[in-house]
């Protein structure tokens, strides 16, 4: 907390001075650990996660060892634990450790999951990355960044510092900006590609389909056959965290990441034949404050019933957060005027939202949620994903899990009928 107030007055050009020299320092320590491993980063705003899995799994049933950081774990080998960092790519000298780690456990293949963030605190640099891969773009971090230019630049330097494969979504309008930065081999994919391959993924999704073709199209590129790609993907159940299925009958229950406009559409756009029970807040309390009426907008198209709920204020007040997203119900008379806990107002007309709260306890939102399903219903639960912490203030963090929490809500239905 004391490190973060102090950093707020230090010039931004002194501290990129500090994080390149630190992430110079961790290399040196740990002899510079990736140098002769294969190295892949995968960045982009929606699917590192999943796709990074992805890759993994293909490159263990081609019987390789694996190693790997994203949003939620840490893998070597054989080994895995949960990512309790609050960071999808943590700080240099964990990064520069599990790479020692994992070159002294024989792993001959590397994935990892690059943000702007990270690159812009030089976290990607003295890592020798053979494969860049870009999933998709769109706005995120703006306020952070300063712009969605300045956004997409800090990802386009993980493509500049990569000289040999990039592998390239095409059907994102941003690809054009990756495909101009040179490399021995260019591999471009869109769904289109999916006609070819017949693919049977159990993960639902178009999206998926995206990370499952980039997967499919790095492991390609080292000589990976289609058939083992196939293998290794049409038997992976579920990612947590991803469009993961909590409870399937009566009604639908599903834990998902999604916390930005476009992943949350994706997502609502997959269960749009259900009646959808939304549960969803805004993260990252302080940043990326225009997004948040985007999501409410997005929650009243799609959803039959919606809750919004905290999710990770830090310093800000978790009500003035709600109450911004609640701002983007535009039918909605004087949405601010309403109360920390609001019901639905039968003197709303056609069209407008037929059922709609305002729950602060995340808890108790995922249980007024769960409570008011019916069968054939779709309960999704978005934002935190496979989370581990809620983030509050003063830099404090309580442990959480949107899955473990509808279990128990579900659990507790299932006792009393």
């Amino acid at each position: 907390m004391i490190l973060r107030q102090i950093k707020k007055f230090i010039p931004k050009p002194l501290l990129s001075i500090y994080h390149y020299k630190m992430a110079l320092l961790g290399a040196f320590l740990y002899g510079f650990p990736s140098r002769g491993l294969t190295v892949i980063g995968v960045t982009g705003t929606s699917g590192k996660s999943t796709t990074c899995d992805f890759i993994t799994r293909i490159l263990e049933e081609a019987e390789n060892k694996v190693a790997s950081i994203s949003t939620i774990r840490f893998k070597i080998a054989e080994k895995e634990w949960e990512n309790k960092y609050k960071m999808t790519m943590p700080g240099r000298f964990v990064i520069q450790k599990f790479l020692s780690q994992a070159r002294r456990a024989g792993c001959n293949f590397i994935i990892l999951e690059v943000t702007s963030e990270g690159i812009r605190q030089f976290r990607h640099k003295f890592i020798s990355f053979d494969t860049a891969v870009f999933t998709n773009l769109s706005p995120e971090h703006i306020e952070s960044h300063g712009s969605f230019e300045k956004y997409r630049n800090e990802k386009l330097k993980l493509f500049r510092a990569t000289k040999n494969i990039h592998v390239i979504n095409i059907d994102d309008e941003n690809s054009k900006y990756f495909l101009d930065i040179p490399a021995n081999k260019k591999i471009k994919f869109g769904i289109n590609d999916a006609k070819n391959i017949n693919l049977k993924l159990q993960l639902i999704g178009e999206f998926n389909v995206l990370n499952a073709l980039a997967a499919i199209f790095v492991a390609k590129a080292y000589g990976i056959s289609l058939e083992v790609c196939k293998k290794a993907l049409e038997k992976t159940k579920g990612i947590a965290g991803r469009m993961e299925v909590v409870q399937k009958d009566p009604f639908e229950v599903v834990v998902d990441y999604a916390h930005t406009p476009e992943q949350l559409e994706s997502v609502y756009k997959t269960f749009k034949d259900k009646n959808l029970i939304c549960v969803l807040g805004s993260c990252g309390g302080g940043r990326d404050k225009w997004k948040r009426p985007e999501l409410g907008k997005i929650a009243k198209k799609y959803c039959k019933e919606i809750i919004i709920t905290n999710e990770d204020p830090y310093d800000e007040n978790p009500l003035s957060i709600m109450n911004e997203i609640e701002s983007g119900f535009s039918q909605i008379r004087n949405p601010k005027s309403l109360p920390a806990i609001a019901f639905g107002d039968s003197r709303w007309q056609a069209g407008e939202i037929r059922n709609y709260k305002k729950i602060l306890d995340r808890r108790e939102a995922i249980k007024k949620a769960i409570e008011s399903a019916k069968p054939g219903d779709t309960v999704i639960i978005t934002g935190k994903g496979s989370e581990p912490w809620m983030c509050v203030e003063n830099g404090k963090k309580i442990p959480w899990s949107d899955k473990n929490i509808a279990k128990e809500e579900l659990s507790k239905i299932k006792a009393n009928s």
